[in-house]
């Protein structure tokens, strides 16, 4: 008898540090995580830690960091002709390279303290980087059509600046997406 019920303890014990219902530590990470994606627009909420790599809008802080990193060295790479306007675009890339990475930062070790402020200031940024990125990549494109009207298109600057011009839209389209569903979330607080 004393044996069942030890075993009954240790059985509780083991369930009560795997967790409810027989989920690892794992499974139930993974499904706060679904449910946090879930519940963006329905409470105030500024995840922390690896909750930001889980919930929507925060999730593309990786492709926006990415792309804004690939506009950089394909501008970077090509002949900076003329220089004002590829200078430009390299200044916006690597100013919200940088500031998205603090802000991932800043996210990551919770220092928002769930305050409303930092959800109106998420939505600001991110709509500032959205302008910002819509301006160098239509100055991108511009210089590009330019280039591709003096019979260069078979010239290695001119494909670059190509997959320049295309990065820079879809790193756009990453901060606006953000945008939109930062301003989501900031309704809800």
């Amino acid at each position: 008898m004393d044996s069942t019920r030890r075993r009954g303890r240790l059985k509780s014990t083991v369930h009560s540090m795997v967790g409810l219902h027989g989920m690892h530590q794992d499974e139930q990470r993974t499904s706060r995580c679904a449910h946090m994606a879930t519940n963006t627009g329905q409470m105030g909420y500024l995840p922390r830690g690896g909750a930001i790599f889980c919930t929507i809008p925060d999730i593309l802080y990786l492709p926006e960091l990415v792309s804004g990193g690939l506009v950089v060295s394909l501008v970077g790479s090509t002949y900076v002709y003329p220089a004002n306007p590829q200078a430009y675009v390299i200044s916006v890339a690597i100013f919200c390279f940088i500031m998205t990475f603090l802000w991932l930062l800043i996210f990551a070790c919770g220092s928002h303290q769930n305050r409303n402020f930092w959800a109106s200031a998420d939505v600001a940024y991110h709509g500032f980087a959205a302008l910002l990125y819509l301006s160098a990549s239509v100055l991108l494109a511009f210089i590009t059509v330019l280039f591709s009207a003096d019979n260069v298109k078979e010239t290695l600057f001119y494909k670059l600046d190509v997959a320049a011009v295309v990065f820079s839209f879809f790193t756009t389209l990453m901060y606006v997406i953000h945008t939109i569903f930062s301003a989501i979330r900031w309704k809800s607080f």
